[in-house]
């Protein structure tokens, strides 16, 4: 017997846009639904635009889900394209009835979206593989997570994270690629093919930091991760001013010239007024492959020497989350799009970057920066 009407609409239910991560079904992309008597399903699916990327995902997907059904002998699927009217229907549906300055949904009141910017004095400290991996480890503990990359000029984050899609604009909507369920921005999927340069001042780069923040479709995340260039520069003032409930994370390596400059780096929070979660030491020591020594490639003592000196300039205890070991598989990992600890979790540096993300998503939510809808009491 072939599949009712209903059953096919609640198969289709479980299909999820790859890309704005809902059903299909919430989001008016199912167009017509058909069954012959022989159970052959013909579905018709609305594409938001014309050679969706992803719609060869899309395609199997619905097939899939269909195919399950009892009764069904084939599947036939006929994409179409949204219209310009449904697109804005799908857009308020998205955003609702924002204004069209485009606020930053981070900033607004009652947002529980924890937004980390990490940070480093120098480059060459592992500060984009730190963030790829605190993302990929807080979102397979079940977090919605999304990553800036705010290093317009050094973007690195697509390669790390294997994010090869380009986004999809819908209307004047950026829909984010999704990378082992990490949703992820960055400049350098905009640009033509080819290693080429990115070469903007200061105006330009504050008004790409914001449509990846106001412009980009983010849904109902968790946790959002920014990788921010090193030092304090047009970027960091910024986020800065953009973010102001932002938390740093200082990212350093054990030799103190880095240690020096990471402080720097760290000490704008006392100028910005935002919050430091901490520090971590990356590149901390190599295990010895003969021994079980650890063996202090870069020194010893940066990253609590970090913590110490920002915890006496911002008057306030920054502690020093954790210490990375060198692992060559680390950097292989970032190299092929693998973040380690997906490939391997255990490994000492995965089990450490693990640690670290477990303990900045256990914090518990604050009152800070809320507005509460209070007046005072005039007399």
């Amino acid at each position: 017997m072939a599949p009712t009407q209903e059953q096919v609409t609640a198969a289709l239910a479980t299909v999820i846009d790859p890309e704005i991560r809902r059903p299909i079904t919430d989001l008016g992309m199912v167009k017509s639904v058909d069954i012959t008597p022989d159970g052959v399903v013909r579905v018709g699916v609305y594409l938001t635009i014309a050679g969706c990327p992803l719609k060869d995902t899309i395609r199997r997907d619905v097939t899939a889900s269909v195919s399950r059904l009892d009764g069904v002998t084939g599947v036939e699927i006929e994409l179409d394209v949204m219209s310009t009217e449904q697109r804005k229907e799908l857009q308020t549906k998205l955003r609702g009835d924002r204004a069209p300055e485009k606020e930053i949904p981070f900033n607004q009141p009652g947002s529980l979206t924890r937004v980390f910017a990490v940070a480093s004095g120098k480059g060459g400290v592992g500060k984009s593989s730190v963030t790829v991996n605190l993302a990929a480890a807080m979102s397979a503990s079940g977090l919605k997570v999304g990553i800036v990359d705010a290093d317009i000029y050094g973007h690195s984050i697509p390669r790390m994270l294997g994010a090869s899609e380009r986004p999809t604009k819908v209307e004047d909507m950026i829909m984010p690629p999704v990378a082992h369920d990490i949703k992820v921005i960055s400049v350098g999927m905009f640009k033509p093919e080819g290693n080429t340069p990115v070469v903007w001042r200061g105006p330009m780069l504050d008004r790409a930091l914001h449509q990846f923040l106001a412009d980009v479709y983010w849904g109902d995340l968790d946790v959002l991760l920014l990788d921010l260039p090193p030092g304090t520069g047009d970027i960091a003032i910024s986020v800065a001013q953009r973010l102001p409930s932002a938390e740093i994370l200082v990212v350093t390596t054990p030799q103190m010239a880095a240690a020096e400059v990471a402080e720097r780096a760290g000490s704008i929070a006392a100028q910005t007024h935002q919050q430091i979660a901490g520090v971590i030491e990356n590149m901390a020591w190599l295990p010895c492959p003969h021994c079980d020594e650890r063996i202090a490639v870069f020194g010893e003592g940066g990253g609590q020497t970090v913590a110490d000196a920002l915890t006496r300039t911002l008057g306030s205890r920054v502690p020093l989350l954790g210490q990375v070991p060198i692992d060559l598989r680390l950097r292989e990992g970032g190299d092929e799009g693998k973040p380690l600890v997906l490939t391997d979790p255990d490994a000492p540096a995965a089990a450490e970057l693990r640690s670290i993300a477990a303990t900045l998503s256990k914090r518990g939510s604050s009152l800070k920066g809320l507005q509460l809808g209070l007046s005072p009491n005039r007399r």
